[in-house]
């Protein structure tokens, strides 16, 4: 695993924990905040994946 793979699962981690949150106390922001935060850590880990894969020459 690669930098962007671990930092990008930690956004996602954050973000749904984010959006969780908001949905409970229904704070609509902060539910988007979560869901925007999700988003970019998945972008952020496919990046790094793609990064792996192209190191390995796949």
């Amino acid at each position: 695993m690669n930098k962007d793979q671990i930092k990008g699962q930690a956004k996602q981690a954050k973000g749904e924990v984010k959006e969780l949150a908001g949905k409970l106390v229904g704070d609509k922001a902060m539910e988007t905040k979560g869901v925007i935060q999700k988003t970019a850590g998945k972008i952020q880990t496919g990046y790094g994946n793609a990064k792996d894969k192209m190191k390995k020459g796949r």
